[in-house]
């Protein structure tokens, strides 16, 4: 009897707007010490997708300060502008139209209206009017939004091509609080579900995509660990093991212990 052969991902790609990715870790660009971190970082982490912080970030709008393009090129990343930042919609489409003309008309954007300064939640109506201009004003939107199934489909349906709820405050460590909502949105969902705000350590990436997430993005679990570079190499693992975890599927939970080597059968 042959061996069957082991699952493999080398073909299991996350497709956001019709492109592929081989990572399905997505990372910022901010916090760390400085841009040499930076490089080294996101190398180590594996990551395709790059977020910037338009309202922080230098990407060309000073031209006499250090450039972040220049240590995570457009040649080799998909740089992913944010409007981070953004307290009205008004101020994230704005964002969003400037890094447009700053990158030579990039569509692929993510979207976030913050609430308060405080917790960083999403403004909900702001996210909603934000979203609807920007779809009909020609761009690919990520959106980052609250872990409301109802939310999410409704931002599905406007046409945002990627909807990222948080599992946790944003840089709050905390992990993946939230997995039944984040079930109710999967299940529902006709494009990918990227985790954006709450991961901490490499084991709450590994549940994210165990879960079903197509992917997770995050910065702060990165930038602030003590080893910055050693925790992005982890965390590129922990991905790619949690999807593989949910392509196999999981043994069967139970009450009671089941043996390991069965008696039945045996000789004598």
């Amino acid at each position: 009897m042959t061996q069957a052969e082991p699952l493999s991902t080398a073909d299991d790609a996350l497709v956001i707007a019709g492109r592929r990715y081989a990572s399905r870790l997505l990372v910022g660009s901010g916090k760390y010490r400085d841009l040499e971190q930076t490089r080294l970082a996101t190398e180590a982490s594996g990551a395709e997708i790059i977020t910037v912080a338009i309202r922080r970030v230098n990407i060309g709008q000073n031209p006499s300060e250090p450039n972040l393009l220049d240590v995570v090129p457009p040649s080799r990343y998909t740089i992913l502008p944010n409007t981070a930042g953004c307290y009205t919609a008004d101020d994230a489409v704005r964002t969003c139209r400037l890094a447009r003309e700053l990158l030579d008309g990039h569509t692929l954007v993510k979207l976030e209206v913050l609430a308060d300064p405080k917790t960083l939640y999403p403004d909900v109506i702001g996210t909603l009017a934000a979203a609807e201009i920007l779809v009909k004003d020609g761009f690919e939107v990520m959106v980052y939004c609250s872990d409301d199934p109802v939310l999410a489909k409704r931002l599905e349906e406007i046409g945002c091509v990627a909807v990222m709820p948080l599992a946790a405050p944003i840089g709050s460590g905390l992990g993946i609080q939230n997995r039944y909502n984040l079930l109710a949105i999967i299940e529902n969902a006709k494009v990918p579900i990227i985790i954006d705000a709450g991961v901490g350590t490499a084991s709450d990436a590994a549940i994210a995509m165990e879960l079903g997430c197509d992917g997770v993005l995050m910065n702060t679990a990165i930038a602030e660990a003590r080893n910055p570079v050693l925790m992005a190499s982890a965390m590129k693992h922990a991905i790619i093991a949690g999807r593989e975890a949910k392509l196999a599927g999981r043994m069967p939970m139970r009450r009671y212990a089941s043996a390991s080597s069965p008696i039945t059968g045996v000789i004598g």
